[in-house]
């Protein structure tokens, strides 16, 4: 046991003095906001793959790839192209913009972009964004008691105490620069965790040859990449579900406020490809631990959640001490707190800066002078932690047999429903308007809600919206709502001053790098 806290002690050791460090560069809201955008490339990209991952990927996809198989893999693939279109289509063009408007924060875009004239837009986005930040971080929290809970036996809410504490100490210091600094070393503790637990299991097997035959006979779906009973519309269902939780990196503002804060265009042409490998070899290798719990630790007629905990969301915990000795299992404690801390952080940050800025700042007191904003930036981050802690441990008391993939898929699909459709259209139409912005994301922001609480409790319609999950379906609702709104209530004069913005950047329609003006229809 000593081994293992040895090694937690130097990982929270090192967190603390990066947000040290940190703090001693944060002397304005910018810098603490989005640090000045001064971030290199290799931090950039690992900090927005780090914070999108989170501890779903550790607990909850590592357990749906023990309790689904090879069907699993679909969520790579939905996974690499999400970060493909953002790193490749929309990075540029959104950096550009966000540089013309002197943005610090994804509704300071907003705001510039569509040339707001009243408070509207910003009241909207940043209610709805602090609703899912307060949900999303709550399920870190709720992960990281039961990473303290499954792999060193501490009581659940003690676990839940203790990591909140350490990540609410470094960000309320370091702001922006201590979540993109320590998203770097945490996002590399995953990388190197992840790809050798796998690798080390299998080789450690006397009959790796025959995990293919082993897992048919445990369960002949889990080697289908279509799931038990091969292709149906249930497992279709399942599959979409799973290929569109990459949506969520199409213009999340905790991901896309990496891509305001990076130096350069140039930057963010070396960080794709960095972005794009991390999130292929992580997400594989995720899954792949889930396979391998799978072969190792059940049999036939043997229900994994007997085993592996609700979910199986303690299978990485159970290949770790199988795998592994007791030093060992202590730096695996530290990666699964690496990818809850990474996107806490990092929601924390984007979080307070909105409510700061974008509200306080510029709604009830446009004079904050830098030094004010900054420290009420932390008191906020102060109080959303709390909050968020409060909200953990009711959810622990209220729903005992939750899944860490639910809860934390819960709150991204809401920021992702809230912001992507929006974003994509924001950037790409330039007839797409501020009132159909505001409706896309109410749209996106209730359906969310409807369809997790309401569609999926439908007897003859919920088995099947539960497969998709609260993505698909909330995504495209507000997708349509936005195309329609625009089509219904043109503004040809910001069509116009968006085309000049496009023009002034080099994206108005010609040259290599350019997107078309109007992907979407030109009516």
């Amino acid at each position: 046991m000593l081994e293992k806290y040895s090694m937690i002690v130097i990982y929270f050791g090192i967190l603390m003095f990066l947000g040290y460090l940190a703090s001693k560069r944060v002397n304005s809201m910018s810098d603490f906001v989005i640090g000045g955008k001064t971030l290199s490339f290799w931090v950039a990209a690992f900090s927005a793959q780090a914070t999108g991952e989170s501890a779903w990927l550790l607990l909850g996809l590592t357990g749906m790839g023990a309790m689904l198989g090879f069907s699993t893999y679909w969520v790579v693939v939905g996974e690499l192209f999400g970060v493909g279109v953002a790193w490749f289509f929309m990075a540029n063009r959104f950096k550009r913009l966000t540089d013309k408007y002197d943005s610090i924060t994804v509704i300071d875009y907003m705001g510039s972009r569509f040339k707001s004239k009243t408070n509207v837009l910003r009241i909207v986005s940043a209610t709805a964004l602090s609703f899912f930040v307060l949900i999303y971080i709550s399920a870190q929290i709720d992960a990281t008691g039961s990473a303290f809970e499954s792999f060193l036996d501490w009581n659940y809410h003690t676990g839940a105490v203790v990591g909140f504490l350490v990540v609410a100490t470094y960000c309320i210091a370091g702001g922006f620069l201590a979540a993109a600094w320590t998203d770097m070393f945490q996002g590399a503790v995953m990388l190197i965790c992840l790809m050798l637990l796998p690798a080390v299991a299998y080789y450690s097997l006397s009959n790796s040859g025959s995990i293919y035959e082993g897992l048919y006979a445990i369960e002949p779906g889990l080697v289908n990449m279509w799931g038990a009973g091969g292709f149906t519309l249930m497992n279709l269902s399942v599959v979409v579900g799973m290929m569109l939780i990459g949506l969520g990196f199409l213009g999340s503002p905790q991901v896309f406020a990496r891509l305001i804060a990076i130096r350069s265009e140039d930057q963010i042409n070396r960080g794709k490809w960095i972005a794009m490998l991390f999130t292929l070899l992580v997400d594989f290798s995720a899954v792949s631990i889930g396979v391998l719990g799978r072969y190792i630790f059940t049999t036939q007629g043997v229900e994994p959640d007997t085993i592996l905990g609700n979910g199986a969301q303690n299978v990485l915990s159970e290949l770790v001490e199988f795998t592994f000795p007791p030093l060992l299992v202590g730096l695996y404690v530290a990666a699964v707190l690496s990818a809850i801390m990474s996107t806490v952080s990092s929601l924390l940050v984007m979080a307070a800066g909105s409510i700061t800025h974008d509200l306080y700042a510029k709604i009830v007191n446009p004079n904050l002078s830098n030094n004010q904003a900054a420290r009420l930036c932390r008191r906020i981050t102060v109080v959303l932690a709390m909050l968020s802690l409060g909200l953990a441990i009711v959810v622990s008391v209220v729903s005992p047999d939750r899944t860490i993939f639910w809860f934390v898929i819960f709150g991204w699909a809401g920021i992702a429903a809230t912001f992507c459709p929006m974003i994509i259209m924001s950037l790409f139409w330039t007839r797409f308007t501020e009132r159909a912005a505001i409706a896309a994301m109410i749209t996106g922001f209730s359906m969310t809600i409807i369809s997790k609480f309401v569609l999926q409790g439908i007897d003859t319609i919920g088995p099947y919206f539960t497969a998709l999950e609260t993505m698909p379906p909330s995504f495209l609702s507000a997708l349509i709502v936005g195309y329609v709104v625009t089509l219904l209530w043109p503004d040809d004069k910001l069509t116009a001053e968006y085309q000049a913005d496009l023009d002034s950047i080099g994206h108005g329609g010609g040259g290599e790098d350019a997107l078309e003006a109007e992907p979407l229809g030109n009516n």
